[in-house]
């Protein structure tokens, strides 16, 4: 029914331009993706996924039919010679996740893919060829052993600053004739540098691989080395601590031990005369921990001894003379799981020299105007045995020095000794990073602001929506959302860089997650995320509040844990891809059964939370939680309210693999729980209470003692019936601009549905109003007061240091959602403010609604542009009192419903339009 609602609507479109469907016209097709990467070597699966998008400078194009050609290599897909698969010429406008349906592809194997389109508009023509190959799928495609030290060497230690030397394993090769193909997989715990005759493999990559619950899984990643290969070789690789082997060890029953670094290595190596071979590590490989690297922490950072570096000087070059180095040892097989890396990692980026360098005594301070994720690199000069040390922070004290307080115990400092012979050579660290703005230097004299550089250390993953409004202050904040967003991209999603935590929390992104995805292109990081929290679950059902598991904290929280649920719905529906509900969806059902089991009380209410609306603005700026009860709401409401949410997501789950019984299961008792939510919580207007003893406010509705927070979640998830509505959305509104006197009124949990919540209630003026409040507490008032990121506490510049974070996300709520999706106008159909899916609800934006909030007053302009999987879409518009001007931009193979200011809704195909419209008078 949807495919001819669209092409009637193209045909129209057509029609109207008066252009027959046959006509020739400009269709490219772009983007081509493979599992969503480009040209990604070693994929985990031997049936990956195709995309594209597609470009043209007409109206109205759909695509009518494809066809993919896969071919095992290049010279042969240049003849179309499709020896793999030839999918044929199939009728149908699918361009997302479309699956590979060809001969068996095997472990290692390579492959190249090429796509024409037939569209109404006109065929395109064959793309260019696209590369994946296949990685090594199963334990049983490697080959020798893992190796390493397993065990503390002379000055390392375990405990509250744990202490551990860098291991460096190397060990030479010779080919056996001329090499066709040669491909390395480097599993390298817990992170590498990995070295082939000499070259550091990965470009800008850093902090490889993505981390993981070791005990689950482990990921490799995979590397061309062809074109490197000579007669003799050297195959290297330096090893760091990651999360291998931790930060920390105070507390055993905190924070798993995993073990010492470890590694194993397979160079496959093909020759033209048809033989292959496989380099892999084994006992006969030699190492060293007597390298420069001495200590490497994520907390504490990293110390190197450059009068180390003699002794190991070409180490990574074939010849060397390792007759010294030991043995490398046959370590324990890791528990967990070899796995391809499911996406490219975190890389390291040039961000600049400091705004500033002042003398203060014998330090220097640099400021380098933002605060961001990742480390400083300086041009060495010193004598021999002179230590430089590189201190790091957020923000300064008011006589100059650093502020530290709130790195907790994080030493957050990199230590380096001079050999003498540096002569400006430039160093930065290679195995940890760290949070700043600031730093302070010393054991450097006379030096510039030159002779420093930032660099960044985030995931790699393109910016894909960007959003402009008339107000200066929303767009401060909105540059500081995209900064801390960034900097807490470390592989998996983390609350803070900078001090002695940076935790993958799970309540941070429950929401958060779909705020940033209309920023960044984060489908694969999230995707992996969902196995992370899978692999954490207990066999009791009981998910952890952070994931991995490297704090072991399992409270069986129901709002931290609805991450799982809530952002396999936003892979779904922002990005069209389904693989992590069909693969979360058995721990979901687990998790849930066993939160219904152990805490449901006999009135059908969830009984247990564990953080309640967390951090609250406190009714004192120097309070981290506020102690008034009238500001909290009931942990028994917020949980049962999101257990009948995930209710919901369950039985879209079950309908999405056509499990039916499970879905009306779903549905029975999700109806059970808000009858019991509102027998239990909502206050009546006739003045009668549900609960004996309740306080009530006169001639009222609302839920619970009345926060914003507690009717926000019935408003939000469908709970409250339809005739309280209007009423509920009337307590919420006075108590922001009344008791809050036109602030934010609530904590992580409100300000997921807040602005969303107002504006789908008939107040998006008053989600404008705190979107761009400038006191506190407010997002303004951080930028106001210097904030470059978004800080943990809405009184971050005044409250207590023991939580006090200056580069978080988790307020940041659905303030990113709802400028998107408001002030710009781009939704989707058929989905509301909580990402309910209506039966025909657009997937990916395959159907898109355009649909600013135009009557906000005081918003005068919005330039907003996101990439959907189809392509850009655009809104543009400014207004005066009677006017609006606005110009829109539609992907290809979509439509859109434009909802102009005078009342008029036109459905329109793709291309761009611009409307100039007239607004009503009242």
């Amino acid at each position: 029914m949807k495919n001819n609602i669209l092409m009637s609507v193209l045909l129209t479109v057509s029609l109207s331009a008066g252009l027959p469907l046959s006509a020739a016209s400009h269709v490219d097709v772009v983007k081509m993706r493979t599992e969503n990467r480009v040209n990604p070597l070693g994929i985990g699966t031997s049936t990956p996924r195709f995309s594209w998008q597609i470009t043209s400078d007409r109206k109205g194009v759909v695509q009518t039919s494809y066809q993919i050609l896969v071919a095992s290599s290049r010279e042969k897909l240049d003849r179309n010679e499709a020896d793999l698969w030839d999918s044929g010429e199939r009728k149908s406008d699918e361009q997302l996740w479309i699956p590979y349906q060809g001969k068996v592809l095997l472990s290692g194997s390579e492959a190249y893919w090429k796509v024409r389109i037939t569209t109404n508009r006109g065929k395109s023509e064959w793309t260019e060829p696209q590369l994946f190959t296949i990685g090594l799928l199963g334990e049983n495609k490697w080959s020798g052993t893992w190796i390493g030290l397993e065990d503390l060497q002379p000055g390392e230690k375990k405990g509250m600053h744990t202490r551990l030397a860098a291991r460096y394993i190397r060990k030479d090769f010779a080919t056996k004739g001329k090499v066709k193909r040669a491909v390395a997989y480097v599993a390298g715990l817990g992170v590498y540098e990995f070295y082939v005759n000499g070259q550091r493999m990965g470009g800008s990559q850093a902090l490889q691989p993505a981390p993981t619950d070791y005990r689950k899984t482990i990921y490799y990643n995979t590397f061309n080395v062809t074109s490197l290969l000579t007669e003799k070789n050297a195959i290297a690789i330096k090893l760091g601590n990651g999360r291998m082997f931790p930060m920390r060890q105070e507390k055993a029953y905190l924070t798993p031990f995993f073990g010492y670094p470890k590694c194993r290595i397979n160079v496959k190596v093909e020759y033209e005369n048809g033989k292959t071979e496989t380099w892999a590590t084994n006992n006969t490989w030699k190492l060293s921990f007597d390298g420069p690297i001495r200590s490497n922490n994520e907390y504490d950072g990293e110390e190197y001894d450059a009068r180390r570096e003699l002794a190991l000087k070409g180490w990574t070059q074939a010849g060397f003379d390792d007759s010294q180095w030991q043995k490398a040892e046959r370590c324990a097989i890791p528990d967990g799981t070899l796995m391809a890396q499911p996406m490219r990692g975190m890389v390291e980026k040039e961000f600049g020299h400091p705004v500033s360098l002042k003398q203060r005594h014998d330090t220097l301070i640099v400021d380098f105007g933002q605060n961001m994720a990742g480390w400083i690199g300086f041009q060495v000069r010193g004598r021999q045995g002179d230590t430089i040390r590189v201190k790091y922070a957020e923000k300064l004290q008011a006589d100059g020095s650093l502020y530290l307080d709130n790195f907790r115990n994080a030493l957050s400092e990199d230590v380096y000794v001079c050999n003498g012979k540096e002569n400006g050579k430039l160093w930065r660290p290679a195995f940890s990073y760290h949070g700043f703005r600031y730093a302070a230097i010393t054991g450097m004299k006379k030096a510039r602001k030159e002779n420093f550089t930032a660099y960044t250390v985030s995931d790699e993953m393109a910016t894909i929506g960007h959003i402009e409004t008339s107000d200066t202050i929303l767009n401060k904040v909105l540059e500081n959302a995209w900064w801390g967003i960034y900097s807490n991209y470390k592989g998996m999603p983390v609350d803070c860089p900078q001090r002695n935590e940076r935790q993958p929390w799970l309540g941070d992104r429950t929401v958060g997650s779909l705020g940033e995805s209309f920023v960044f292109d984060n489908e694969r990081l999230y995707c992996k995320w969902m196995h992370d929290i899978c692999d954490a679950q207990r066999s009791d059902g009981n998910i952890p509040d952070v994931a991995p598991a490297f704090w072991n904290y399992y409270t069986d929280d129901v709002t931290w844990q609805s991450a799982l649920p809530f952002t396999c719905d936003m892979l779904y529906h922002q990005f069209g891809n389904k693989q992590p509900i069909i693969d979360s969806y058995p721990s979901i059902r687990k998790w849930i059964n066993h939160i219904l089991a152990e805490y449901t009380d006999k009135n059908g209410i969830i009984t247990k939370d564990k953080y309640g609306d967390w951090c609250v603005p406190p009714e004192k700026l120097e309070l981290i939680h506020s102690q008034d009860p009238k500001r909290k709401t009931d942990g028994k409401l917020i949980a049962t309210a999101y257990m009948i949410r995930c209710l919901q997501l369950a039985e879209q789950f079950a309908n999405l693999q056509d499990l039916k019984e499970e879905a009306k299961a779903w549905a029975d008792r999700r109806n059970r729980m808000m009858d019991a939510f509102n027998r239990q919580f909502l206050t009546n207007k006739a003045g009668t209470s549900r609960r004996p003893g309740h306080v009530l406010y006169p001639d009222s509705i609302y839920y619970g003692n009345n926060t914003s927070t507690a009717n926000l979640l019935a408003l939000s998830f469908g709970i409250a019936p339809q005739e309280l509505r209007s009423e509920l959305i009337k307590q919420v509104v006075k108590g922001i601009c009344i008791d809050a006197k036109e602030h934010v009124n609530c904590g992580v949990i409100g300000i997921s549905w807040l602005l969303r919540g107002l504006s789908d209630n008939g107040f998006p003026d008053v989600a404008y109003l705190l979107a761009t409040q400038r006191t506190y507490p407010s997002w303004g008032y951080m930028a106001e007061n210097g904030a470059t990121t978004i800080w943990e506490l809405w009184n971050g510049d005044k409250a207590d240091p023991k939580m006090n974070s200056g580069n978080h996300v988790m307020l940041l709520g659905d303030l990113l959602t709802w400028c998107y999706q408001y002030l710009g106008g781009i939704q989707q159909k058929g989905i509301n403010v909580q990402q309910v899916a209506e039966a025909d609800a657009s997937v990916a934006y395959k159907h898109i609604v355009l649909q600013p909030a135009f009557s906000i007053q005081n918003c005068e302009s919005v330039k907003a542009d996101y990439e959907t999987p189809y392509g850009v879409v655009k809104s543009q518009w400014k207004k005066t009192l009677q006017h609006v001007d606005w110009d829109i931009t539609v992907p290809c193979n979509t439509t859109a419903d434009v909802y102009l200011p005078d009342g008029k809704v036109e459905t329109v195909g793709s291309g761009d339009y611009h409307y100039s419209v007239e607004i009503p008078t009242r």
